[in-house]
């Protein structure tokens, strides 16, 4: 009996293989030990695929933002179609299981590749869809941002997204821009400087009174705040969007619902953060002085995905904040 022993890249990209197999002959993408994902209706022509809430890994092929799906007369348009040329793919086959419509065009919502750099599977297929973007996002991503986070994914995955480039955003998105892709109406928001990031845009769907908030808002799971962005304008972004009065809300990362249940816990995550900082700030306590405290007020947070992770930052980046605003 001859037996063939696969290395471990050849293994890895079986293991690809399969998972692209099972998504054309079951009802869900299938990754194997973390989940099935598909679109799923949260309003009228209007679909979310919630991705897993873990880090990108070899595990989840690199996987975990929210793309969205709205499906017009004459075609469809996807928001944040995820992080890898094959993740892109999968997305692909999914819309495909809903919709033979043609992709017409793509919002990317910031510059973190974990959401855009699929935007290479839908140009293969879709040569002509429009992709927009913030300006600064396009700016940055063209600037080595997009290298870094192709980069980023292949480290993240052990090179299971080996193959995938930055494919860019093609037209620039701005705030209050009306855009209309075939019988589809978006508006983008983006009323401060910085947020998340200095690249961030909202699309809202007027037609179904949907919001896409990429990851000024994330449920269920904690985002980073890097060099460029800001708590208190997310504090603020994140107002705005409630204030919109809109009838469902998606994140970059965790389930959509209405703004009770999916702005509102990531909002007040924020407030209690600033809270105890100004508080800390005033005793002149240091972030690590002031952290065991704000762990047991922030209770209800400690299931979220990255808290351990990501509290102490989130101090450290707050107290700074507010240091500079001198409260």
């Amino acid at each position: 009996m001859n037996i063939t022993i696969l290395n471990g890249k050849t293994m890895k990209k079986l293991i690809f293989i399969i998972t692209c197999t099972l998504s054309t002959i079951t009802n869900a993408w299938v990754i194997d030990g973390v989940g099935e994902y598909k679109f799923e209706k949260v309003a009228v022509n209007v679909f979310v695929m919630h991705g897993p809430l873990d880090e990108p890994r070899s595990q989840n092929l690199g996987f975990m933002n929210n793309p969205g799906l709205i499906v017009g007369d004459s075609g469809v348009t996807v928001i944040d179609p995820g992080s890898t040329y094959g993740v892109g793919k999968n997305v692909i086959y999914e819309i495909e299981k809903i919709t033979d419509k043609p992709i017409l065009a793509v919002f990317n919502t910031h510059v973190h590749g974990d959401h855009w750099l699929g935007n290479q599977a839908i140009t293969e297929k879709y040569p002509n869809a429009i992709i927009y973007a913030h300006p600064e996002m396009i700016s940055q991503a063209k600037s080595g941002e997009g290298d870094v986070w192709v980069g980023i994914m292949e480290s993240m995955t052990d090179g299971i997204s080996k193959g995938t480039v930055a494919v860019y955003p093609t037209k620039e998105a701005y705030h209050l821009q009306d855009i209309n892709v075939g019988s589809e109406k978006f508006i983008i928001h983006s009323p401060t400087e910085k947020s998340h990031t200095n690249t961030d845009i909202m699309v809202e769907h007027f037609n179904s009174k949907t919001l896409f908030l990429g990851d000024n808002d994330t449920v269920d799971r904690l985002a980073r705040f890097a060099g460029t962005s800001d708590m208190h304008s997310n504090i603020e972004v994140l107002r705005y969007a409630i204030d919109l009065k809109l009838n469902y809300y998606v994140p970059g990362h965790g389930q959509s619902g209405n703004a009770a249940n999916s702005v509102y816990p990531f909002l007040d995550y924020l407030s209690s953060v600033r809270e105890e900082v100004i508080k800390g700030y005033e005793e002149d306590l240091s972030d690590y002085e002031i952290k065991p405290t704000a762990i047991k007020i922030l209770s209800k947070y400690h299931h979220w995905s990255g808290f351990e992770e990501q509290i102490g930052l989130h101090i450290n980046k707050m107290l700074m904040e507010v240091e500079s605003l001198d409260f």
